[in-house]
């Protein structure tokens, strides 16, 4: 299955809303972003299932400063859609939401937005809406995954 993870209150904080990652000075210096704590191991047993991961996000960051800090982490993804590339696809198909995973051959989303869920159900997508307070986080992604897989 292709999974997109949105970034801002998914998996990069947007303030102290749960607890992240350890960077170094280095990293903060060269802009290297908190991450979730939790995200590397999610993401690695996610692949290890056979899954793609991708990043798909509403956030203008470039696609390399995405990767630098994913990787920091020890994070590699198969593809990352930014805001730039989602407003021309979606445009240039004539879509009007905020998101739609399917533009990007992407089967499944991830993301704190109660917005993308009732776009999902406008729009006929999957998503898994995740709360940035759930210190439950990945169980509920990996079950929910399985129940999607079966339905």
């Amino acid at each position: 299955m292709n999974i997109s993870f949105d970034l801002d209150s998914t998996l990069i904080p947007n303030g102290k809303e749960f607890e992240t990652e350890k960077r170094n000075r280095i990293a903060k210096l060269f802009g290297i972003e908190e991450i979730r704590k939790g995200t590397h191991e999610l993401i690695s047993d996610l692949q290890k299932q056979g899954h793609k991961i991708h990043i798909y996000t509403t956030s203008f960051r470039t696609k390399r400063k995405i990767r630098l800090t994913l990787k920091y982490y020890g994070i590699k993804v198969n593809r990352i859609v930014n805001q730039t590339e989602n407003q021309n696809v979606l445009k240039s198909q004539n879509i009007n939401s905020s998101k739609f995973p399917p533009a990007f051959g992407f089967d499944l989303h991830i993301d704190d937005l109660k917005g993308v869920g009732i776009e999902s159900e406008r729009f006929n997508f999957k998503v898994i809406i995740v709360k940035p307070s759930d210190k439950n986080w990945i169980e509920k992604i990996k079950n929910e995954i399985k129940n999607k897989r079966n339905q």
